[in-house]
Parts: structure tokens; C-alpha cells; sequence
């Protein structure tokens, strides 16, 4: 009896030295498998930013180092969004695979809970969420900043970038339509704007030349020569007001082609910490709109949600192998994250859209994706338990 004892005492202290091994196995196996998702997401975003680059820069005459220094700018925004997602997709497949090779069995019949199974998965899932903080706080506004600074320098050299020849530009309030444009000559420019208080102006040129702009928040501007000032009427569609002048300016603001705040003060310039003294002070001045400051708002709140959303997801992954990984673990783990990925994706695009456009509290706007992430993993944690 006591030789039994002793016996059963060996194997267990020879599986507790065994744990810090097979907990290394299992952080090697889901870095590995994190590290090939996370390419497979940085590929895809960076070609969606490639493309969209093909848009407005590379189909003009922009020199290849800028267009070079543009992509590299754009580099963190590329991995602030990989990074969660391929969490979830690599964790699945992870999983999928251990399950499939009946290794999570073994490790169930060694003593490991799930418990056990998860705290390092949880471990990985933070760091990543940190170090995912850390270029979206850091890095992506440095990026952002320089992206912008070069875009605006590359518009003075080669305005065709956003006055495409023989096209309509529609920005805020105000249109232009474009004839020719060669380097900075723009020829029958013509432009439509209302003010706040909703009064008409139309100015039409021959010939314009793009000057540099005086001021940051002046995205461009443009000397329009020979121009004629038309003051339409509102009450009367029959009296019109016009100006004839040899040359006026015309100062495009940044804020016109702006997504972000009507000023042209763009929130992922920003760090945390700036945006929460920038809010503070919006706060504090009493003039600033809801919407206005909401914008911010969301931001802010942002570069939390997106980056803590790979704990959610690192959550996520291992009863959702439990469930789905029996067969074909790894083919069904990819699918299956891939599409949890794009419903999270498209959450938070309507987060944000709602924030900023209709006013939705911008703290529900970007947690909403990651609360929805930890409801959806309940069922399956109970269904996991149960097994």
C-alpha cells in the first residue's frame, strides 16, 4: 500500500515537472501560429491601403520615394489592425490543430483544466493587447503626423493628387469642377460653395495657378486669375450679382477633405494622453458641439477597444476550438475566425460612423464589438465545460 502511495507520489511530482515544459510547448505553438496569421492580416490591409493609395497618388506623377515613404508611414495603422485579429484566427487555428491531434485530450488526462489551459493563452493575449497599444499610441500617431505633412507637401508639387484633369471634387460645402490641370496650372476651374447662413457664391476662372499655403489648416491655394464672382440671389432667381476681378485666392481648407474634425485638427494625430487634454479643454470652453467634441470622444476610446480586443479574442479561441476543432481543426478554425473577424471589423466601422456622424456615446460606439466578443463566448464556454 505504501509503495503504491509513494508510486502514485512519483507521478505526480514528475507531471508537475512537467508543466513549465508543456506550458512553453504551448506558448511557442501559439506565437507560431499568431505569427503566420498576423502576415496573413498585414497582407490584406496593406494591399487595401496600397490600392487606395493607387487612387488619389500613384496613377499621378508622384516621385517613387514619396510613395515609398507614404506606405511606410501608413506601416502602423497596418499593424494596429492586424495585430487583434490575427489573435483570434491564429489562436483558433492553434487550438484547432492540438484538438484535432487529440494533444488537448492528453493534456486534460495530465491533469490541466482548462483553467490551467487558458491562464497562458490569457498571458499571450495581454502582452500582445499591450505591445498592440504601444504602436497604436505611439506609433501610428508619429505615422499619422508624418503621412499627413508629406501628403499636403506632395499636393503644392503635383495638385493633380486631389485636382484630378477633366473631374468634379466634392468636398463639405463646396465643389469644384476641374478642366486641365498640369503641375500647378489648373485651367477652367470652377467653384460652388454655401456659407453657414446659406448664401450662394459661384467663381469661375480661366486660368488658376496652386500656390503654397500660408497656413497648416490651408490644405491648398489656389490663385485664380481673370475670375468672375456670381452672387446669386436666394429670394430671386432672376437677380444675380457678379464681381469681375483680375485675381482672387481661393484657400481650400485641409478641414474640407477632412473625416475627422471640422477645424482640420485630425484625433489620430494623437496620443491618449493628448486627447484627453484636448477633450478636457473642449469641455472646458463651452462652444464646442456634442458632435464636435464626439469625435474625439470616440478616438479616445478607440485606441483602447481595438488594441484590448485581442484578450477578447484569446477568450474567444479556445472553446470555440472545443466546439468546432474536432475535424479538420485548423481549415475550420481559420474559416470560422476569419468570419468572426469581419462581423468585429464591421462593428466597429458602424461604431465609429455612429459616433461621429449621429452623436452615439462613443464609450458604447468602440466597446460594443468587445462586450458583444464576451457575451458571444459564454455559451460556448458553458457547452466546453460540459465535455
Amino acid at each position: 500500500m505504501r509503495q503504491s502511495e509513494e508510486q502514485v507520489a512519483s507521478v505526480q511530482l514528475e507531471n508537475k515537472n512537467k508543466v513549465p515544459t508543456i506550458i512553453l510547448y504551448l506558448v511557442k505553438d501559439l506565437l507560431l501560429y499568431y505569427g503566420i496569421a498576423f502576415l496573413f492580416f498585414f497582407v490584406v490591409f496593406f494591399v487595401n491601403q496600397i490600392l487606395l493609395m493607387v487612387q488619389d497618388v500613384l496613377k499621378q506623377k508622384v516621385p517613387i520615394v514619396d510613395v515609398f515613404k507614404l506606405i511606410f508611414y501608413s506601416l502602423p495603422f497596418v499593424i494596429s489592425q492586424s495585430a487583434p485579429f490575427a489573435t483570434l484566427v491564429g489562436f483558433l487555428v492553434c487550438f484547432g490543430r492540438m484538438i484535432s491531434d487529440n494533444e488537448i485530450l492528453i493534456l486534460r488526462a495530465l491533469g490541466f483544466s482548462y483553467a490551467k489551459i487558458l491562464m497562458p493563452v490569457l498571458v499571450v493575449g495581454i502582452i500582445i493587447s499591450c505591445l498592440s497599444f504601444v504602436v497604436n499610441d505611439v506609433l501610428m500617431p508619429r505615422g499619422t503626423i508624418e503621412y499627413n505633412r508629406l501628403y499636403r507637401k506632395m499636393l503644392i508639387s503635383n495638385p493633380g493628387v486631389v485636382l484630378e484633369s477633366n473631374s468634379v471634387k466634392r468636398l463639405k460645402n463646396s465643389v469644384l469642377v476641374i478642366g486641365n490641370v498640369e503641375e500647378t496650372d489648373v485651367s477652367d476651374l470652377l467653384y460652388f460653395d454655401i456659407d453657414k447662413y446659406g448664401a450662394v457664391r459661384i467663381i469661375t476662372a480661366e486660368d488658376s495657378v496652386v500656390l503654397q499655403p500660408p497656413d497648416p489648416a490651408i490644405l491648398m491655394q489656389i490663385q485664380m486669375n481673370n475670375a468672375v464672382i456670381f452672387l446669386p440671389e436666394n429670394s430671386s432667381v432672376n437677380d444675380l450679382d457678379y464681381v469681375i476681378t483680375d485675381s482672387t485666392v481661393l484657400n481650400v481648407l485641409a478641414a474640407d477633405f477632412s473625416e475627422f474634425a471640422p477645424n482640420g485638427v485630425n484625433p489620430r494625430e494623437m496620443t491618449v494622453l493628448d486627447l484627453k487634454n484636448y477633450l478636457k479643454k473642449l469641455r472646458e470652453d463651452g462652444n464646442n458641439s456634442a458632435a464636435y467634441i464626439n469625435i474625439f470622444d470616440v478616438e479616445y476610446y478607440r485606441k483602447y477597444a481595438l488594441p484590448f480586443s485581442a484578450v477578447f479574442f484569446a477568450l474567444l479561441a479556445l472553446p470555440l476550438a472545443v466546439v468546432f476543432g474536432k475535424h479538420n481543426g485548423q481549415t475550420v478554425g481559420f474559416i470560422i475566425g476569419v468570419l468572426i473577424c469581419v462581423v468585429y471589423w464591421a462593428l466597429q466601422t458602424l461604431g465609429q460612423i455612429f459616433g461621429q456622424k449621429n452623436g452615439l456615446n462613443a464609450f458604447w460606439a468602440m466597446w460594443i464589438p468587445d462586450i458583444a466578443l464576451g457575451v458571444f463566448s459564454i455559451p460556448f464556454y458553458i457547452r466546453m465545460l460540459r465535455t
